[in-house]
């Protein structure tokens, strides 16, 4: 019972079926109202017509009455001929019976009931007539259909005193036989109309329920997200300015859908071209949307990251909640201690509707390593420099002190120390000049006055110097080394500024020669190769450690400080180079280990120049 309970709750019927059946249930209801309203009037009238046209006649009472007064022998013969003639009068009369006051029957219509006469009438409807003076009628349907009308007989017109009754039975068969042919005709006609009303409901339905079909049609299209199809427009009545306004509806949510996907997808751009992390938070702090830049910086994945708390999100302590009231930046390091880290700077912000009520929050992250790198290189900047400085100062103060306290005064000491100062101040005067071409440089404002040079016959220049210095250190008992080439045939044309590239050349052999030991071979390589050329210095000093390598580039860096500083460098001269080479859109590095030397390699931009390229002499 419950399973066909369950099956009823889910059986539905349609508004077309529902609206037929309906319809056609009203012209039936309707029909058999009129039906019985009219047949029961048709009944009523057809008997009381049926009543009065055996209603026994005023004269013929009369006549009846007349008789039955004398009460003799000849007045019987003579009511027996009034009826008969009376009731052959009137087709439907079957029996006619004349009892006296006495119930006493007088006269009967029928011969075969002749033996009657003189007898008394057991007849209730009789007793009942002669007894109150009352006309009497009844309908019986029993045994066939007849009518049976019992009339008093009164003595003389207007006249109360009753004389007798005439009993009158006559048959309703034709009566009641055209009643059901009515009934039956009205039936047919009510079926044909039953009929004819359940078609005409199904068409009125369906008229009325197609364009609402229609538009369920085009309600599932538009959630499927299909806007395409529109609703037909079959009259301009209600149903009709429904579907025109539905259609209307449909247009304006394409439009919606559509610049609600532009919006969408903008949105979408933005987070992903955005050099920012981006993360958003429903009004518990669970991520819901995050993009591609903030998966990078995390080094994880969007499924590790959507509905999971921000604060676990970002590995940080605070409950979420506690993370978006406050509202605070943050700094958040991420893979801290290895060659990847990050430093993320974390700011937030609350999603607020109209009504004030907080939805959520949004959560910026901005990559602040490099400022953090900068920031702190600067402040090491500023800390080597003082260092720097601070160290030939002190040592010049020390000796100006004493100087000034007699020891100018001694033949011997006093030129020492009077060229020690000298020294020291031009090593300060040499450090701040490469620090305001380090400036320059970094400002951009340095000029390079740019020539096409043989770069084969420009390094061979320098070295010729470098060769010359050999021989004086030879001749004065210093450090002896041997410069050995392998520069090539082929002439290379190159455009640089021969100054800044001759300092560079220079600062990187002076290097050489300080760290190779005494009577050490410094190795010089020129090269092509891809449209540049590439230059290569190798000594057999000490050599840079590995880790030290990424480093040696950086301002005021020194392998080893003691040894640096005791050989007179600024700690700059590598930092020069880098941004010189950098500014002619080369690029500069060193390789080597710790105990066998480095070699420094130096690369240029060039153009291979076919003969017709060479310039003619005049």
């Amino acid at each position: 019972m419950k399973n066909l309970k369950k099956k009823f709750k889910h059986l539905t019927i349609s508004i077309n079926t529902t609206m037929a059946i309906v319809f056609m249930a009203m012209i039936i209801a309707t029909i058999e109202v009129i039906g019985a309203y009219f047949t029961r009037q048709l009944e009523q009238n057809s008997i009381e017509n049926f009543q009065s046209s055996i209603q026994v006649l005023p004269i013929v009472s009369n006549q009846l009455s007349m008789q039955l007064l004398k009460d003799d022998k000849h007045s019987d013969n003579k009511l027996n001929q009034i009826v008969n003639d009376y009731s052959n009068g009137i087709g439907t009369i079957s029996e006619i019976i004349v009892v006296d006051n006495k119930d006493i029957i007088r006269a009967v219509s029928n011969l075969d009931d002749k033996n009657r006469i003189g007898q008394r009438v057991n007849n209730s409807l009789v007793k009942q007539v002669t007894s109150t003076g009352r006309q009497v009628t009844k309908v019986v349907n029993d045994q066939g259909d007849y009518m049976i009308q019992v009339t008093p007989l009164n003595a003389g017109n207007g006249s109360t005193n009753n004389v007798g009754a005439i009993y009158v039975r006559a048959s309703m068969g034709g009566v009641f036989s055209e009643l059901r042919n009515i009934s039956l005709m009205f039936l047919i006609t009510s079926l044909i109309a039953a009929l004819m009303g359940a078609v005409l409901s199904l068409v009125v339905s369906h008229a009325i329920t197609k364009p609402i079909e229609e538009m369920q049609r085009q309600a599932l299209s538009i959630a499927d997200g299909d806007y395409s199809s529109q609703v037909k427009i079959y009259s301009n009545d209600e149903l009709g300015q429904l579907g025109q306004a539905f259609n209307t509806l449909s247009i304006q949510i394409e439009r919606s859908q559509e610049e609600s996907e532009s919006e969408q997808r903008r949105l979408d751009s933005v987070l992903s071209h955005m050099s920012d992390g981006v993360l958003a938070t429903d009004r518990h702090g669970n991520v819901n949307v995050v993009n591609q830049m903030t998966l990078n910086f995390l080094d994880t994945t969007e499924e590790a990251v959507i509905n999971k708390p921000i604060s676990t999100v970002l590995g940080l302590t605070e409950s979420s909640q506690d993370l978006i009231a406050s509202q605070k930046g943050i700094a958040i390091t991420v893979n801290e201690g290895t060659r990847d880290e990050v430093i993320l700077h974390a700011s937030f912000s609350l999603i607020k509707r109209v009504t004030g009520f907080v939805s959520g929050s949004v959560c910026v992250l901005h990559d602040i390593t490099e400022q953090q790198k900068n920031e702190n290189s600067q402040k090491q900047f500023v800390s080597n420099v003082s260092h720097e400085l601070r160290t030939p100062l002190t040592s010049m103060h020390a000796y100006i002190e004493t100087l000034n306290e007699g020891a100018w005064k001694d033949p011997e000491i006093a030129p020492k120390f009077l060229q020690v100062t000298q020294e020291e101040t031009e090593r300060m005067i040499r450090m701040i000049s490469e620090l305001l071409s380090l400036s320059r440089m970094d400002r951009g404002v340095s000029k390079l006055d740019f020539e096409w040079v043989n770069f084969n016959d420009f390094v061979a220049h320098i070295l010729d110097r470098f060769d010359m210095i050999v021989k004086t250190n030879e001749k004065e008992g210093k450090k002896k080394y041997t410069i050995r080439r392998y520069l090539g045939s082929q002439a290379l044309w190159v455009e640089i500024d021969t100054d800044k590239i001759a300092q560079v050349i220079d600062n990187i052999m002076n290097n050489a020669i300080k760290y190779s030991p005494n009577g050490g071979v410094i190795t010089v390589k020129l090269s092509s190769e891809q449209h540049r050329v590439v230059l290569s210095i190798a000594d057999q000093g000490l050599g840079i450690p590995r880790e030290d390598l990424k480093k040696i580039f950086d301002r005021f860096y020194r392998v080893d400080k003691a040894r640096s500083r005791a050989q007179g460098g600024t700690g700059l001269g590598l930092a020069i180079s880098k941004e010189i080479v950098e500014e002619h859109h080369g690029q500069i590095w060193a390789s080597g280990s710790e105990g066998k030397g480095s070699i420094f390699y130096i690369t240029l931009p060039y153009e291979p120049m076919s003969e017709g390229d060479d310039w003619d002499e005049v």
